[in-house]
Formats: C-alpha cells, structure tokens, sequence
C-alpha cells in the first residue's frame, strides 16, 4: 500500500513512543510505502484537493523525507490524519478539506465528518449507560449546583488535550471562583463537568478499538502523587494490563457504533467502570502496550495489529 500520514512537524514527534511512528514502522516492515504531510500542506485548485507530500523511509534508528510533490489524495491507498488538537478552527478546515478529498475518492482514516461530529468529550453523551453523573454548560450556577449535589467533581474544557484545562472542585475549595471564571471565561464556553471517579487512583484507562474491536490490554495511567490527572503528558505512569469485564462490555459496545461511523482508530478513556472520553483523533498508548506485553503470554502489539486491520480493510 501507499501510505500519507497528516503529522505534526516532525521534529515535534517523540521517536521512541509516539504511536503514529510506531504504526508507520509496522507498515515499512510489512512493506508498505509511506509518506508524509501537515495540516497545511492541504489545499484546493478550484474545486480538486489536493495535497503537497514527502515520501519518509525509517532508516535504522532515524528517518529520511524526500522533496515535497503535489499529488491528488487518490494517489494514496488511505489517508490517516494523525495531527494532534486541540481541535481549532484550522483542525476543523482540515476535516471539510478531507471530506472534500474522500467525495472525490480517497480513503481517509479516520472519516473527516465523524471526526467534527465526535467531539472527544461531548461523545460519551451517546452512551449514557456508560457514563458517570455529568453536566454540559457554561452556567456557574449550575455548575455549583453539581457540586452541592456531589461534593467532589471534575470541570475541564471540551477542546483540551494531555489532561491541560483539567481540574478538580471539592464544596471547600477556596478557587472555584476564580477556576469556574477561567474555564468558562466568564460563563461565555461550555465545558463539561463530571462527578469524580475515587478509581482515577488505579488509573485512567486508555483502551483501544481498532476497527470496531477492541486490543485485550488497556493502558492504565496512573497520576503521580499529588496529582489528580492520570494523563501520560500531565506525569502520569501507564501501566499495560488485562480489560477487565467492563471494560470489554463497554469497549465492544462503542465498538460497533464507532465502525458504523467510520472511525477506524479510537482510544477509549475509562476510570473504574465509567467511560469518559471518546478520543478520536490522534489516540496514544500503543508503544507502552507493546514494550509491556513483550515477554507475556499473549503479546499484543498494537500498531501491526493497526496495519494489519487497515490491509484487511482496504481488501475488502
């Protein structure tokens, strides 16, 4: 197959973890051709999109990127957009400009629309049976409300990633003011309040659905002390490890939803038994599954199941 990843800049990824990389590796060992762009490098010549590309090549422990080309996306077997949020204005350009390019006959990895239609926090709303108690807005009345009902919740922006913007409010907590106004921006942006989750603890688990199934390892992050926040950017320490009951119940339930929609790559978060986020962007996790499950039983790694699944995919 011939491959385009949409990346970050390049020198911006962290080689040794960082999960399109590693999906990128699987895909050269198993032979496939790979090349890369940015967000940017997207455009329209009339109504034709059209995209500005390098071909990369791993060599050894470094990589190689040759001259930028202009081709039309068809040239490629798929499309995988791999850039990070936080979802701007330009992330949201970037999906009517992947939709434009998949109406006129390319793959795209994952479906530009569910992309704008998932909001990676709002989405949990499709599965309330899932979800912890919750409140969406931006009144601080009613989010103090929540808090009096609660006692102890979790506020953060529906835009955020890496754990930024997270916090949490207990009934005693001499800032709730001052975080409610800078959330909210003085109750003009919506953000999502959640009861907290006593498990967050043990870890706020990253479970990821590739093509509708879920991997049989999540990666548990676990907050440092001191630290509400189990996100691996904010410190936290993952830790791969069996799905539990639940946490099959719920990943083969989205599962299927996510596959109707066209979202190939997903990662689930799950805290104790509750789904709170529904990450379908850029999810991480897989390097730290991989090296973890190396030596067990049933090794699992997940970018060559990724690259396994997309062959099988585009087969069909």
């Amino acid at each position: 197959m011939k491959l385009l990843f949409i990346l970050d800049p390049l020198h911006t990824l962290t080689a040794y973890k960082d999960t399109s990389l590693a999906i990128m590796r699987a895909a050269q060992a198993r032979g496939h051709e790979l090349w890369v762009c940015e967000q940017h490098d997207w455009h329209l010549q009339r109504e034709i999109a059209l995209v500005d590309a390098q071909p990369f090549k791993f060599d050894e422990d470094r990589w190689v990127v040759g001259d930028k080309t202009t081709h039309q996306p068809t040239a490629f077997d798929a499309v995988l957009m791999r850039k990070d949020p936080p979802f701007d204005n330009e992330y949201l350009y970037s999906t009517y400009l992947l939709e434009l390019a998949q109406q006129q006959g390319a793959t795209i990895v994952n479906d530009p629309a569910a992309i704008r239609g998932w909001n990676e926090k709002l989405s949990v709303t499709r599965f309330g049976q899932f979800t912890p108690a919750f409140i969406v807005t931006s009144q601080r009345e009613k989010i103090l409300a929540f808090l009096a009902e609660h006692g102890d919740i979790i506020v953060k922006p529906l835009d955020g990633m890496g754990g930024s913007g997270i916090f949490r409010l207990r009934k005693d907590d001499p800032n709730i003011f001052s975080i409610l106004e800078t959330l909210t921006r003085f109750e003009t942006q919506t953000i999502m309040v959640q009861r907290y989750i006593p498990e967050i603890t043990q870890g706020d688990k990253r479970i990821l659905i590739i093509n509708g199934e879920p991997l049989p390892y999540a990666l548990a992050r676990i907050p440092k002390t001191g630290e509400t926040r189990g996100n691996l950017a904010a410190g936290g320490k993952g830790v791969a490890q069996p799905l539990s009951e639940r946490d099959l119940e719920i990943a083969q339930t989205v599962g299927k939803t996510l596959k109707q929609h066209g979202l190939f790559l997903v990662g689930l978060d799950v805290i104790g038994d509750y789904l709170t986020e529904v990450n379908v962007t850029s999810p991480t996790g897989m390097v730290e599954i991989a090296a973890q499950s190396r030596d067990w039983a049933a090794p699992c790694d997940p970018a060559q199941v990724m690259v396994e699944a997309l062959e099988k995919s585009l087969k069909n």
